[in-house]
């Protein structure tokens, strides 16, 4: 097979590249190795930032009609002490809301909506095993299908393959860690009709929690010291859900429905980054450029922002052929300082509210000054809802469609 562009990976930023570039009638293949999305407790947020590329896209009437649920307050216990961290109703945009939707319906939404375009083809149950070469310059991939290895050609390689990129291993793109004090417990709990809560973040001493009202169940994300998974499975499972009871009642009820260990989804957490995105032939975006902590449920949206840059970079250059390195080294010119100062702010977090909350021992906790402030001010909690719903400099959509 010969492309002009193929995308390794069908996450937010291979399925979102996918669209923009088959809407620009470029010859555009994505390569997904599972036969579904279906895979549980991935990033379900889709914030403001891509709220509004799907509106440029005329896609948000659809898409909005997906079951989804929807986030303006962000609010918390902090220490038995309730805080407001952020105030979406206050950003002046018109889907001022985070919306919980799982992650398979939003990519099976932009496959099915890329199926008009001729130039798009998704490949399922097809994964990258290797590079092509020529020299220097990456011309493709071979990837396993169900009927055997085929080889791919293509003028230029976008790797999308998540936080544990293949395709980055085999180009030898050296990564830069930043690290993180935590791993997360996924599982879900059960939920009564009726019942609700708009509290989303519990910090006690030594426990600290997350949970998501997803309509007809909890989805919880129980925090742990980094690398201690073996330890808190050694106490017992009855101990986990003892804690999480204790720090929120509300599911107690519910917590009958984690059975088995085989219920609790481990997350290791990374915060890392490419320090060069770029060989000939080849670009790295999304997580397989840098891995976001889930503190804020940005990762998605960064992917999407990424995916829309890239295309309003390369995609008319990428008609006439490969655009050269530096070219596409113009798509982390542009995205390296908005996934920097994520970072950033990632990294504060972690080590003012994570790492403090997580210390062992039952000393009192208090809240940070910070929190208090903004606590306080309503008018602070519309700045970092932006900072959460919009990011640094949002991307918006620029690149054409072809009629």
């Amino acid at each position: 097979m010969s492309v002009r562009c193929c995308i390794v990976g069908g996450g937010p930023a291979g399925m979102m590249l996918g669209y923009l570039l088959g809407r620009a009638g470029i010859d555009v293949v994505v390569l997904e190795k599972h036969a579904d999305f279906f895979r549980d407790f991935r990033g379900d947020t889709v914030h403001p930032s891509t709220l509004e590329v799907m509106d440029e896209l005329g896609l948000i009437d659809g898409f909005l009609k997906l079951p989804h649920q929807r986030l303006q307050k962000m609010e918390g216990m902090f220490g038995g002490e309730k805080v407001r961290i952020a105030d979406l109703s206050r950003l002046h945009v018109k889907y001022p809301f985070i919306a919980f939707m799982p992650q398979w319906d939003f990519l099976n939404f932009l496959r099915e909506s890329g199926k008009r375009f001729g130039s798009l083809k998704v490949m399922m149950s097809t994964e990258a095993v290797d590079l092509l070469r020529d020299g220097d310059r990456i011309t493709g991939v071979n990837a396993r299908t169900p009927d055997g290895v085929i080889e791919i050609e293509a003028d230029l390689t976008v790797a999308c393959d998540g936080r544990h990129s293949l395709v980055r291993a085999r180009a030898g793109l050296e990564v830069e860690e930043i690290g993180a004090p935590m791993d997360v417990l996924w599982f879900r709990a059960g939920k009564r009709q009726g019942e609700t809560e708009s509290l989303f973040a519990r910090v006690d001493p030594g426990r600290m929690m997350v949970t998501f009202d997803r309509g007809d169940y909890w989805q919880c994300a129980f925090v742990i010291p980094k690398g201690q998974y073996d330890a808190v499975k050694a106490r017992g499972l009855p101990a986990l859900l003892d804690d999480v009871a204790r720090m929120a009642p509300i599911l107690k009820e519910g917590l009958g429905d984690v059975k088995s260990w085989d219920d609790v989804k481990l997350l290791t957490v990374a915060i890392n980054r490419l320090k060069r995105w770029t060989r000939p032939g080849l670009l790295c975006i999304g997580d397989a450029a840098h891995a976001m902590s889930p503190i804020g449920g940005v990762g998605v949206n960064l992917a999407v922002q990424d995916a829309v840059a890239t295309a309003n970079l390369l995609a008319a250059r990428l008609a006439q052929g490969c655009p050269s390195e530096a070219e596409l080294d113009a798509v982390r010119r542009r995205r390296e300082f908005p996934v920097r100062m994520t970072q950033r702010m990632q990294v504060i977090a972690q080590n003012n509210i994570v790492s403090a909350a997580l210390k062992p021992g039952n000393q009192p906790l208090r809240i940070p000054l910070v929190m208090r402030v903004i606590t306080a001010m309503p008018w602070l909690q519309g700045i970092t809802a932006r900072f959460i719903g919009l990011g640094v400099r949002p991307e918006h959509v620029q690149s054409e469609r072809v009629p």
